[in-house]
């Protein structure tokens, strides 16, 4: 199989252009983790379960948490016994956390195919999450207790930056710190632990350790920016779910806050929209994406992400150099320029 028909291969070789041993090791590292990902989501002894749980994991993805596990494991020693498993429980977190996500946000598309709420309703998308959340655990305890703390841990922050969205910020709490805050649970927690988790299945340093988690943090928070914006400017075919999903929802995404807070006519029109709730009417999100559009919003939350790619490529300092750090780096570009792509177009 050649790396153009890997899930991820965009990624992979945007991080790897002018490495090629490194990107065909990566590439046959990243084949092993996606037949026992397959393997893993799908094999629930119910042919029904099985179904539902290797819905989203047969869609495809990215698959940018088993990437970043097997590159934190180029630090130590990445042919390891345990780094294509811990790769394998990194998706299975995420996976699981979409199932939940589509069941919150009400979405209909996933990578471009039917969500499970959509198909099968909201009670048994939760539940298929669950179990997924449970095989994770039950492939992290063959691994040892780290890998069980790992795993652990990074479910209780998405959890909780679930129920930080769900509640909102405190009352006299700046919106944008709260979105940060959970952010950093919902999306950076996760890449963290998938770095963190490649490195110490692999024997590295503890301080290479500690900087691939503080760089997997500031990258999941500028992902997460990334996908904010795109949600609101790049059509359904680049995405793989509705324009204005988060919108409609009334997600408080970052370039929503930082567009309701213009104090120009569009902002207070904006703000009068989204006061009602969800938007439901087709017509109300057509008029929100718009209004958003001519607002001061996507320049700011690009602003927020370039600095946090900033961030990120600092930690990578303390790294020795090699093909993975240059991935590492390669990734920030990556996040940066699908933002710029997609901004512009739309301008």
């Amino acid at each position: 199989m050649t790396v153009t028909a890997l899930p991820g291969s965009e990624l992979l070789v945007h991080m790897a252009a002018h490495d090629p041993l490194f990107r065909e090791r990566t590439a046959q590292s990243l084949l092993a983790v996606e037949k026992r990902l397959l393997d893993c989501a799908s094999d629930a002894p119910d042919p029904r379960v099985a179904e539902l749980t290797g819905h989203i994991a047969t869609a495809g993805g990215k698959r940018l948490r088993p990437l970043l596990v097997l590159l934190g494991a180029e630090f130590g020693e990445s042919w390891r016994d345990g780094v294509v498993e811990a790769a394998v429980i990194a998706e299975l977190v995420h996976i699981s956390s979409l199932y939940h996500d589509d069941v919150m946000d009400g979405a209909e598309l996933r990578h471009g195919v039917v969500s499970a709420n959509a198909l099968w309703g909201a009670r048994l998308a939760v539940a298929g999450g669950n179990w997924l959340l449970a095989r994770a655990a039950r492939l992290a305890a063959e691994l040892g207790p780290d890998m069980v703390r790992f795993q652990a841990d990074v479910a209780s922050e998405l959890v909780v930056g679930q129920l930080r969205e769900m509640t909102g910020p405190d009352e006299g709490e700046d919106p944008v710190a709260h979105y940060f805050q959970v952010a950093s649970g919902k999306t950076a927690a996760l890449l963290a632990m998938a770095l963190g988790a490649g490195a110490l299945r692999a024997g590295a340093p503890d301080a290479h350790g500690r900087a691939l988690i503080e760089y997997g943090r500031q990258l999941g928070i500028a992902f997460q920016i990334s996908d904010d914006l795109l949600d609101l400017v790049a059509p359904a075919s680049r995405t793989g779910k509705e324009q204005g999903a988060d919108l409609a929802a009334g997600a408080p995404s970052l370039p929503v806050l930082l567009a309701v807070a213009d104090g120009r006519p569009a902002g207070a029109e904006l703000r009068e929209l989204l006061s009602a709730g969800p938007l439901e009417d087709p017509a109300d999100r057509r008029r929100a994406l718009r209004l958003f559009a001519v607002s001061p919003a996507p320049a700011g939350a690009e602003a927020h992400l370039r600095h946090r790619l900033d961030l990120a490529r600092a930690a990578l300092d303390v790294l020795p150099p090699g093909p993975a750090r240059r991935a590492l780096h390669a990734l920030c570009d990556y996040v940066d320029s699908r933002v710029a792509r997609t901004v512009d177009a739309g301008h």
